[in-house]
């Protein structure tokens, strides 16, 4: 192997975060990608070099080690390659980094429950939840970055991390009519939010596909799970999202068919 490898599923926020931070760095040439078919079961090679794990990405090193974790990919990417630096060089610089970064593990587990949720009873209380991650980012931003758009100069490891996540949450605005309230309490995230979705290098995915590739999430099933009824998970290769219609929206009604998703 002359190139590190990364195994990726294309549509993962998780590995997103990383192919930003490659664009950003001009190394996208320098990793091999392999994708992997979240909907099929795991190939057993891939299970050896994962230790059993099937959390996405990974990363195997020219030597045959294996790195796990996208966070830990990240700092292992910036780390050597660090002639283009993109995370923070001052000590204290990175310091709000690293601790802006703290949060983005609450902030996506709030957008997964209230996605996958269909309980209505339970929908204000998940939308409560959701907001008030919003509404800690704004706090911070508004102390440490309130001019923007980005918290320092330009989009940087910060962003790399928290952009994926705002993308896959189209399918909270898709499926449950989400929107940041427009108010004093959610401006700056929300010009935040702006500015790193529109950003060149984050553009990976795209709305459309995150809603047609999601919806089994929307019901309830995710990581490839087939949901009751049906005999291809919305997650699948082939046929080709592109090809699909958009799914229907009545999430908390019924599970639509293969066929209304174009699976068949």
């Amino acid at each position: 192997m002359t190139k590190p490898t990364i195994y990726h599923i294309p549509v993962c926020p998780f590995s997103q975060r990383v192919e930003i931070l490659l664009e950003l760095k001009g190394l996208r040439d320098q990793i091999n990608f392999v994708t992997v078919d979240i909907s099929k079961p795991r190939d057993p090679e891939l299970l050896k070099k994962s230790r059993g794990t099937t959390a996405l990405p990974i990363m195997e090193l020219e030597t045959g080690e294996v790195i796990k974790e996208s966070l830990v990919i990240l700092r292992y990417v910036e780390e050597r390659f660090a002639d283009r630096p993109v995370a923070q060089t001052d000590a204290y610089k990175r310091s709000v980094e690293r601790f802006l970064i703290t949060r983005q593990g609450e902030f996506a587990m709030t957008g997964y429950k209230f996605v996958m949720n269909r309980d209505r009873s339970k929908t204000d209380e998940l939308r409560e939840a959701h907001l008030a991650e919003y509404r800690w980012l704004n706090n911070e931003l508004q102390h440490f970055a309130p001019d923007g758009p980005f918290v320092f100069d330009d989009f940087g490891l910060v962003e790399c991390v928290y952009t994926s996540m705002f993308m896959r949450f189209w399918f909270l605005e898709y499926y449950e009519g989400f929107t940041l309230p427009d108010t004093p309490d959610y401006a700056r995230v929300a010009a935040w939010r702006s500015a790193c979705m529109a950003h060149p290098a984050a553009q990976q995915v795209s709305h459309d596909e995150i809603v047609k590739l999601y919806y089994d999430y929307a019901i309830g099933c995710g990581n490839g799970a087939l949901p009751e009824g049906r005999s291809k998970s919305s997650f699948t290769f082939d046929p080709d999202w592109r090809t699909r219609p958009m799914p229907p929206r009545d999430k908390y009604d019924r599970i639509a068919s293969d066929a209304e998703l174009g699976l068949v």
